[in-house]
């Protein structure tokens, strides 16, 4: 049998950390060449698993003009199966085409936001209900897209961690120093909640607060910082995989209020490094198990309440620690792209006929 070709979105760049584009390399540098031709697009330098790896394609992202580019590649060449749309200007296209010509391409979609308490795109809508196989990355996810599109037998698969940046520490800082870490890694957007953890810390005083990443509220974060004297918060900026990877083995908690997501990859990258989590219950994370390897909040009090706990009691700090690093294991790579491998193959067969 010739090879499964497929055509993906997604960015193969070794320096882009998009959780989406992040998950697409991991599962591409895994599917085996010899049954799986994959296309994919970059701006720069592509990651150098993809670039080495064989049957594979680049295609090279432009300042402009990238939709009618990559679409008269996508027709010119039909895939099996197109994977993972992003739900723009190209994956509208590729829909409208894949009806009015008729091509036998199989579409799989991946939702990794729960659909509920969110406003949908009505692309993502088309999409989910116009693929072969939708697959969401949670239980929780799953489930509401089988509620909200009425469409049986969603897939649910994992996000995997990846063990060359996220691994727990063999000689931990954590024990040595009697001021605690807290860490919170994410864009600063207004879901994620970030200044509520700079406001927190100003109640800490005596807790250093380590905040990873950017975005439009990260200036907003550092005024309030400011004007409470938190001398006691930390903003590390954009991280690197490795670099975060560091952070989370020198923290001692992982801090994440944010209220609407999928299944963020964070939260199974904290628990490889041996974080316990305090998070939110609203989205039902499986990476983190209730009581066990960290916290679901079901308030904004109770997540302080749950943070205050895990800051006295040190030796439940590093039962949780233990039992997460343990948890984790299940979210391989290796394991995830085999799950992938099955899913698209299943989708070239369902559409086929």
């Amino acid at each position: 049998m010739p090879p499964i070709r497929i055509f993906t979105p997604s960015f193969a760049d070794a320096d882009n950390t998009n959780a989406q584009n992040l998950t697409v390399k991991e599962i591409v540098a895994r599917l085996s060449p010899e049954k799986f031709h994959v296309t994919m697009i970059a701006m720069g330098e592509p990651d150098a698993r993809i670039a080495a790896r064989e049957n594979t394609k680049i295609l090279q992202y432009h300042a402009h003009g990238n939709t009618v580019r990559l679409l008269a590649s996508v027709l010119s060449s039909p895939p099996d199966v197109y994977f993972f749309p992003r739900f723009g200007p190209l994956d509208a296209w590729f829909l409208r085409m894949r009806r009015g010509l008729g091509l036998s391409s199989a579409l799989v979609t991946y939702v990794v936001s729960m659909v509920k308490d969110r406003d949908v795109n009505p692309l993502e809508m088309l999409a989910v209900r116009e693929s072969d196989v939708v697959v969401g990355n949670s239980r929780f996810v799953t489930q509401t897209i089988e509620e909200y599109y009425k469409v049986p037998s969603v897939e649910t698969i994992h996000d995997g961690v990846d063990p060359r940046a996220f691994y727990a520490p063999t000689d931990s800082k954590r024990r040595k120093r009697e001021c605690a870490h807290v860490l919170y890694a994410g864009s600063f957007r207004p879901l994620k909640r970030v200044s509520l953890v700079v406001r927190q810390a100003a109640r800490m005083p005596k807790v250093q607060f380590r905040l990873a990443g950017a975005g439009e509220e990260e200036e907003e974060c550092q005024r309030i910082a400011e004007d409470l004297g938190c001398r006691n918060v930390v903003f590390l900026g954009h991280l690197s995989q490795i670099a975060l990877g560091d952070e989370m083995r020198d923290a001692d908690i992982f801090l994440f209020p944010s209220i609407l997501e999928g299944h963020p990859q964070v939260l199974g990258q904290a628990a490889a490094c041996g974080l316990p989590v305090v998070a939110m219950k609203v989205y039902e994370p499986d990476y983190v198990i209730d009581g066990e390897t960290g916290f679901l909040a079901e308030s904004d009090a109770d997540w302080v309440a749950k943070l205050e706990l895990l800051l006295a009691d040190r030796g439940l700090r590093e039962t949780m620690s233990a039992a997460a690093v343990r948890h984790v294991e299940q979210f391989s790579w290796d394991r995830v792209a085999v799950q992938w491998a099955e899913v698209l193959e299943l989708a070239v067969r369902r559409r086929r006929g």
